[in-house]
């Protein structure tokens, strides 16, 4: 009954869903009535259905009951725990209901949480978030129905994707889609407001911590994606243009835009118009990802459907909500004021520049996921990879960081370049300096060049924003900027490093042999056969000493074979030091007895996922501070509104 009352769940969820658009609409045709008061309750409500719903779904996993269709599919009895959990969201239709449920839990908290928004605003928001909630619901019910049932249960089920029975796997989806489908709550405000024309920086106030959360929980998600692929791949890359790793960057790109669009508003009443458009365009970017993902258009570890029919369904969504939006926009984008003016030399300014370099690598990144697909549909194979993507992204990627350091050291407004000329040549000459030193120490390409060359400088240049300040009490926001533009100057040193410092062998070695990779000295000691839980596998042990030091370290890569379902994986074996990590894949063995190995030394590459987390922390420290803040005025709302209501008793005695 698990199956039945998860599916019940669902349908009531979806008909909430109706409701709350219906009400909503009515409420702001003015005809509201009893109706409006039905909006935060009724998305309250659906949320906790789709929490539900998703729950039995988890239980069904967990107990492998191998008479639902989705379980057999995707489990096995002789899974671990963890695996049978994230197998439920390790698929087409449990991770569409993950999306359901995360979109509607955001309705809900957005229902029971905020109040800052005029009513009218407010319920037209809820509205739309129905709206695109509803359309899920049906491609769920309709088209991927997570809790059908067999005639037969089966006698065993067929396992889930080797390369996906990882650690990484019960962290990673979760909190990308948290990002995902959280940037469908900028869409909402965006439509909310064009709706009711109340464009300003109150909306921006009360959109920025919801797309502050969203954007952490997306900024996380690739940061463990990329590691995933690092080190369970066996190719010893950290990106690879994947166009499904391109549909996860994409939203970042724009959601990323959108923070610093919504700041500007929010701070300066200024970029109204800009901050509706990108609230949008976040969202559109989730939903193409969506349908690259569900469409079978793609053939990746990452894709879930190859059913065109879902793709079609997914593409009819697409152009409803993204077509209808930016009709809207159309529409209403002449009755939104322009807001405050600013002049070019201003902190405004820095962040305009940067949302137009931002948006052009979105544009790049776009062009060249879809431009493949568009190829093939006339018969015509093209691959887009590194050489089209790294040089043409670094065109505007560049200027873009330069500014980015200049930015936070300039005044709101109006500011004059001498008042920072100092601390801009005192960046300008490291800048300088090191690609002096980089040009004569070693040769590498143009791009690792300058990656390492900026990296330093831009991490100098995050932290001058402090100089000269009280850091006890600075905000929370502030500390939040310098911790997100160190983190992102760490990683692009790690991302240079990596590309510039790596040093590859591929070797074909007997018991004993030794290898040498970069400063490492790689003897394989033994190749073993063990067994894990749903797999065996040959192991093959190997000791690393660093610079013919006498300690050594024991590195174990693997070459695994699954029976559930059958297939065979590579299992890197990774040692990291503080300057880098040591990474080791065993392939197979040849005819006289010897084994193929692949090793790799990479310089700082760590730098790039520590880095991507501090940028996730940056993001904390700031959401931190806007609620703190929010709340201290709240707070001084309530004693001002307390002490006028005791002025008028006194007066009335």
């Amino acid at each position: 009954m698990i199956a039945e009352f998860g599916l019940a769940a669902l349908w009531l969820a979806a008909a909430l869903a109706g409701l709350q658009l219906f009400a909503g609409a009515i409420a702001l045709k003015g005809r509201a009535g009893e109706l409006s008061r039905l909006v935060r309750p009724v998305a309250v409500m659906q949320g906790a259905l789709t929490a539900v719903s998703f729950a039995a779904l988890v239980m069904l996993f967990l107990r492998t009951d191998l008479s639902v269709k989705l379980v057999v599919a995707n489990s096995h009895s002789a899974k671990p725990f963890i695996y049978k959990l994230a197998g439920t969201w390790g698929n087409h239709e449990g991770s569409m209901l993950l999306w359901v449920t995360v979109m509607a839990g955001m309705g809900a908290l957005i229902a029971l949480l905020e109040r800052r928004l005029p009513e009218r605003t407010m319920l037209a928001t809820l509205a739309t978030q129905a709206f695109v909630g509803l359309g899920f619901y049906a491609f769920l019910l309709f088209s991927s129905n997570p809790f059908e049932r067999l005639p037969m249960p089966a006698a065993e089920g067929m396992g889930l994707n080797p390369l996906l029975q990882d650690i990484g796997l019960a962290f990673h989806p979760p909190t990308l889609y948290l990002g995902y489908v959280g940037l469908s709550v900028a869409f909402s405000f965006a439509v909310g407001a064009l709706l009711t024309g109340e464009v300003g920086p109150t909306f921006a106030r009360v959109m920025r911590p919801w797309v502050l959360g969203a954007w952490i929980f997306l900024t996380i998600g690739i940061t463990a994606g990329s590691y995933w692929a690092y080190y369970e791949l066996g190719w010893g890359g950290w990106w690879f243009w994947d166009p499904v790793e391109n549909a996860s960057l994409m939203p970042w790109l724009a959601g990323t835009a959108l923070l610093h669009s919504a700041s500007v508003l929010a701070a300066r009443d200024a970029l109204r118009a800009w901050t509706v458009m990108l609230g949008v365009v976040a969202f559109s970017m989730s939903m193409i990802g969506t349908f690259l993902v569900r469409s079978g258009i793609l053939t990746s570890v990452h894709a879930f459907a190859v059913d065109p029919e879902r793709g079609s369904f997914i593409l009819v969504l697409l152009a409803i909500y993204i077509g209808g939006a930016l009709t809207l926009f159309a529409l209403k984008a002449g009755s939104i004021a322009e807001g405050a003016r600013f002049s070019a030399t201003s902190r405004e300014g820095a962040l305009v520049f940067n949302n137009v370099m931002l948006s052009a690598i979105l544009g790049i990144v776009l062009l060249g996921t879809l431009y493949p697909l568009l190829t093939e549909a006339f018969g015509v194979k093209v691959s887009v990879g590194p050489p089209y993507f790294n040089p043409v992204g670094a065109i505007f990627a560049v200027p873009m960081l330069v500014v980015m350091a200049v930015g936070p050291l300039l005044r709101w407004r109006r500011d004059a370049f001498a008042r920072v000329r100092k601390s801009v040549i005192f960046v300008g000459l490291i800048f300088a300096l090191l690609l002096a030193v980089l040009l004569f120490w070693r040769p590498m390409g143009l791009l690792p060049w300058l990656g390492m060359a900026l990296s330093v400088p831009l991490a100098v240049a995050s932290v001058l924003p402090l100089r000269g300040r009280n850091l006890g009490h600075l905000p929370l926001s502030v500390w939040g900027m310098v911790v997100a533009h160190f983190g992102l100057a760490l990683a692009l040193f790690g991302m240079a490093a990596d590309s510039a410092l790596t040093v590859e062998k591929l070797a074909a070695a007997r018991i004993g042999d030794s290898t040498k990779v970069g400063p490492w000295t790689v003897t394989l000691d033994s190749v073993e056969p063990v067994a894990g839980p749903n797999w065996i596998a040959l192991e093959g042990r190997m000791s690393a000493t660093y610079r013919d030091k006498a300690e050594s370290s024991v590195i174990a890569p693997q070459a695994r074979s699954f029976w559930a379902p059958p297939q065979q994986t590579t299992e890197s074996a990774l040692l990291t030091r503080w300057n880098g990590q040591l990474y080791a894949v065993l392939g197979d063995e040849t005819e006289d007895g010897r084994w193929q190995l692949r090793l790799w030394w990479k310089p700082f590459v760590t730098c790039i996922w520590f880095g991507g987390l501090l940028v996730a922390l940056g993001g904390f420290l700031a959401l931190l501070g806007r609620v703190a803040v929010d709340l201290r005025r709240r707070v001084a709302v309530r004693k001002i509104a307390a002490r006028k209501e005791e002025l008028e008793k006194v007066q009335g005695r």
